[in-house]
C-alpha cells in the first residue's frame, strides 16, 4: 500500500509541474489600474484580448504572372519535354501514324512543306499536296527512312542535302512535280522516279546515278532531256520515254563493239516518243536481250 502511494506520488508531481508552468501571469493588465477601479466592460475586453493566443501573421506577396515561378516539386517543361507533343501529335492529328509509317495524302488544308516525322519513321507517303520544296533540315533527324513517296506535289527545288544522311533510303518518288534539276542521291536507292517532271540534261549531273549500285528502276520519262544519262550495271528498268533524245551511240547501253560484254540485268528500256531513230545505231544494243521500244523507222 505504501508503495503504490509512493508511486502514484512520483506520477503526480510532474503533472504538478508542468500545471504550473502552464498558469499565465494577468498582473500586467492590473499594473498600472487605478485603486478602487471597478469591474468595467472595457476591463472584460481587455482581459479577453490578452488571453487570446497569439497567432503568427504570414504574408504572401501578390502573385506576379511575369515572375511566377513553377514550385520546387515541379518539373519544368523544357523543350524536349514538350518536343513529341509539339511536333509528333500535329502531324499524326493532319496524317495517319501507323509504326512506322506516316500518311499524308492530299492533306487539308494544304500542306505545303514536309511535316515534321515521328523520330522512328520509316515509310513516309506525302502524296498529292502543295510541297513546294524540300530542304535539308526535312529529313536531317529521320536516319531510319526506307521508302520517300512525294509524288504529285509542286515541287521546284530540293536542296542538295536534302537526302544526303539518309543511309537506308531504298525508294524514292518526286514523280509529278516541278523539277528542273536534281539533288544528290543516297548510294543505296534501289528504285527511283522522277517522271512528269520539266528535267533538261543540264538538270541531270553526269554522274547523278554513277555511284547508286543497287539501283534497279529508274523512271525518267517525261521530261525535257536531251540525252541518256550514265547508267549503272544494276539497271532492270529504264523509262526514258517522252523526252527530247535526239541520238544515242554505241556505248549509252554497251561497250562499243564488244560482243564479249552482256547486259544481263537489263529487261527494259523505254524510248518511244523520243525523236531519235534507234534504227540508226544497230551496234548499240548488241549487249542487251531485248531491244528497247522506241522508232525504229
Amino acid at each position: 500500500m505504501e508503495l503504490r502511494t509512493v508511486i502514484l506520488s512520483l506520477a503526480f508531481v510532474p503533472w504538478v509541474v508542468i500545471s504550473a508552468s502552464m498558469v499565465q501571469d494577468w498582473s500586467a493588465l492590473y499594473r498600472d489600474r487605478p485603486a478602487g477601479a471597478g469591474n468595467t466592460k472595457e476591463d472584460a475586453r481587455v482581459f479577453l484580448e490578452a488571453k487570446r493566443p497569439k497567432r503568427e501573421i504570414i504574408k504572401i506577396p501578390d502573385y506576379d504572372p511575369g515572375h511566377a515561378r513553377m514550385p520546387a516539386d515541379e518539373p519544368d517543361p523544357t523543350p524536349a519535354a514538350v518536343a513529341k507533343e509539339d511536333i509528333e501529335l500535329p502531324t499524326c492529328l493532319l496524317c495517319v501514324c501507323l509504326t512506322g509509317s506516316v500518311y499524308c495524302e492530299e492533306v487539308v488544308p494544304d500542306m505545303t512543306a514536309v511535316p515534321p516525322l515521328p523520330k522512328e519513321t520509316a515509310y513516309l507517303y506525302a502524296r498529292y499536296n502543295k510541297i513546294a520544296k524540300i530542304t535539308n533540315k526535312d529529313f536531317a533527324d529521320i536516319v531510319t527512312l526506307k521508302r520517300i513517296d512525294l509524288t504529285g506535289n509542286i515541287i521546284s527545288e530540293i536542296e542538295d542535302g536534302a537526302f544526303s544522311k539518309l543511309a537506308l533510303l531504298e525508294e524514292l518518288s518526286l514523280a509529278e512535280n516541278r523539277l528542273v534539276k536534281l539533288p544528290i542521291l543516297p548510294n543505296k536507292l534501289t528504285s527511283f522516279n522522277a517522271n512528269y517532271n520539266k528535267l533538261r540534261t543540264k538538270g541531270v549531273k553526269a554522274n547523278a546515278f554513277k555511284k547508286l549500285t543497287k539501283l534497279a528502276y529508274l523512271y525518267l520519262g517525261y521530261n525535257q532531256l536531251e540525252a541518256v544519262p550514265f547508267l549503272p550495271e544494276s539497271l532492270r528498268v529504264v523509262h526514258l520515254q517522252y523526252n527530247n533524245i535526239t541520238a544515242i551511240t554505241d556505248e549509252t547501253f554497251c561497250k562499243g563493239n564488244s560482243t564479249r560484254y552482256l547486259r544481263t540485268n537489263m529487261d527494259e528500256i523505254r524510248l518511244d516518243g523520243n525523236p531519235v531513230a534507234l534504227w540508226q545505231y544497230p551496234n548499240g544494243f548488241i549487249c542487251l536481250r531485248s531491244l528497247p521500244i522506241g522508232r525504229y523507222y
